[in-house]
């Protein structure tokens, strides 16, 4: 799995407001004293041209500014570091790392959105989608030409992260649910730290 198909965290908004102004409040709300977070994740990846499905589930670890750890579980577990200056992508069962600059890596991303502190207007064009599914939906349309998303959706209700929605440039669409949310816990420094284990490939991206 390409790194930049995966990631670390979050566009589209499902919110109970239906104004782009209530919407982005709760976003707002969200955000606003958020130094940590923990939350389960399902993940859906669809393939707009084979209609190819793939499924995997695993933890979501945040630390502002610029620190966040993707655990994916199962048969082959992997795991995703951003360490505040590079993004690692782990794949342990195969013994290679793959490496490349944060910066460069979460330019236009929902990953950015949460874990820095960014200007909105200057990033996304931002577009309400009304009410669906119970929950009041956001689009962000990535400003960069150069951003690996077309679109990002996010969700929530009330205050509470529900959904992240992805389409990216590769004609795939990444789908999150988030469960099990846990706002500001106790998070060890270690989990957001990466040293490549002896005999590991190591890749840069």
């Amino acid at each position: 799995m390409h790194i930049l198909r995966i990631p670390l965290l979050l566009t589209l908004l499902l919110v109970s407001g239906t104004s782009i102004a209530s919407v982005r409040q709760q976003l707002e709300n969200f955000l606003d004293g958020l130094t940590t977070l923990k939350a389960d994740f399902s993940q859906e990846l669809v393939d707009i041209e084979t209609d190819q499905v793939s499924h995997s589930r695993g933890v979501f670890y945040l630390s502002r500014p610029e620190r966040f750890r993707w655990v994916y579980k199962g048969e082959y577990p992997r795991y995703i570091i951003a360490d505040g200056k590079t993004i690692w992508l782990v794949e342990e069962d195969i013994q290679q790392v793959s490496q490349r600059s944060q910066k460069t890596a979460l330019k236009g991303t929902p990953a950015s959105l949460f874990a820095s502190v960014l200007d909105l207007d200057q990033d996304f064009e931002v577009r309400d989608l009304g009410q669906r599914m119970g929950l009041g939906w956001l689009k962000l349309i990535p400003k960069k030409e150069d951003s690996q998303f077309e679109q990002i959706l996010l969700a929530f209700e009330g205050d509470r992260l529900a959904r992240m929605e992805m389409a990216d440039r590769f004609g795939q669409v990444t789908r999150f649910d988030f469960f099990n949310l846990q706002r500001n816990p106790p998070l060890d420094d270690s989990l957001f730290k990466f040293v490549p284990p002896p005999g590991y490939d190591i890749l840069d991206q």
